[in-house]
Order: C-alpha cells, then sequence, then structure tokens
C-alpha cells in the first residue's frame, strides 16, 4: 500500500482490540458506517448483520444484543423496537 492511500478494511488496533486476524471491510456509501444497513440516526442498528457483530466484537470483545444495537436510541424509540421484537419472540 503505497503512501496516501487509503485503507478499505478494520483490522485489530487500539479501537478493536479484539478482532485479531479479521478485518472488515468499509460499508458501502450511504450506510451506517456500523451496521452496514440504511437506517436513520434515532433507528437501531441491524443486531443481526455480521458488519454490526464483529464491530462490537471487535471493540468490546462480546457478541452485541438487541439492547446494544438500540442503545444510542431515544427510550421511546427503544420501546417500540422492544414490542416488536417481543411479539416476534425475540427477548430484549
Amino acid at each position: 500500500m503505497g503512501s496516501g492511500s487509503k485503507r478499505n478494511y478494520v483490522q485489530m488496533n487500539a479501537e478493536h482490540p479484539h478482532l485479531g486476524p479479521w478485518m472488515l471491510l468499509k460499508t458501502p456509501p450511504d450506510t451506517c458506517p456500523e451496521c452496514a444497513m440504511k437506517h436513520g440516526p434515532n433507528e437501531p442498528h441491524n443486531q443481526q448483520s455480521l458488519t454490526y457483530q464483529y464491530d462490537f466484537y471487535g471493540k468490546h470483545g462480546r457478541w452485541p444484543t438487541w439492547a446494544d444495537a438500540m442503545a444510542h436510541c431515544t427510550p421511546d424509540v427503544r420501546e417500540k423496537w422492544k414490542k416488536a421484537l417481543s411479539e416476534k419472540g425475540v427477548k430484549v
């Protein structure tokens, strides 16, 4: 890789100390950089996205839960998602 070129992946570093030998590709343009999905800033990340799971694991050393995926949301949004997930049999 020449000087000045940008990496198009993430590998183990200070922000992702648990990523080990894995590398994550950059997410497509116009998608969330954490879960690679299109969603508003007040909506949860896609907890089932492999991008989100490995990004989260790389940062925290554990797999994410739905509670983690919606931790940045407002209480109202979290309650709506908890209800919708509960109706599908998902415990949050």
